[in-house]
């Protein structure tokens, strides 16, 4: 996967929307529920400085399952800068299909969404038992 079809897959998510907090050069993708009133900062689901090489996106992940994908994946490991138990660094070189990458940022996005309440998981129209 290149960086424009991680940017357009991060934005295809209900909600999604892309910010520049750490400078010009980190895309952060976060979701963030159609407020009622006063705008609410977004939660972060993906990171990556789209022109580096290799490119790398930083996704969370649950826990046990991070330690599985680690293990079998040398192109998955702790993100930097990131609490390793929750996020992964990914490279995304080719040794991963695009439909993993999409599986994965999907994951991540589910995640976050997951931990909203629950008036913005259902302004969003998302619900775990349909992904």
């Amino acid at each position: 996967m290149d960086a424009a079809g991680l940017r357009s897959l991060c934005l295809g998510f209900p909600g999604a929307y892309e910010d520049f907090p750490f400078g010009p050069d980190a895309s952060v993708f976060k979701v963030r529920a159609p407020a009622g009133g006063a705008e609410r900062p977004g939660k972060m689901f993906a990171l990556s400085v789209l022109d580096a090489v290799p490119l790398t996106v930083a996704l969370k992940g649950e826990p046990a399952l991070i330690v599985q994908l680690r293990a079998a994946h040398p192109e998955i490991t702790g993100a930097y800068h990131m609490n390793k138990k929750h996020w992964s660094d990914v490279r995304l070189d080719g040794e991963l299909t695009d439909g993993d990458v999409r599986d994965l940022v999907e994951d991540s996005y589910d995640l976050v969404v997951a931990s909203l309440p629950r008036a913005q998981r259902e302004a969003l129209g998302w619900s775990r038992l349909a992904r």
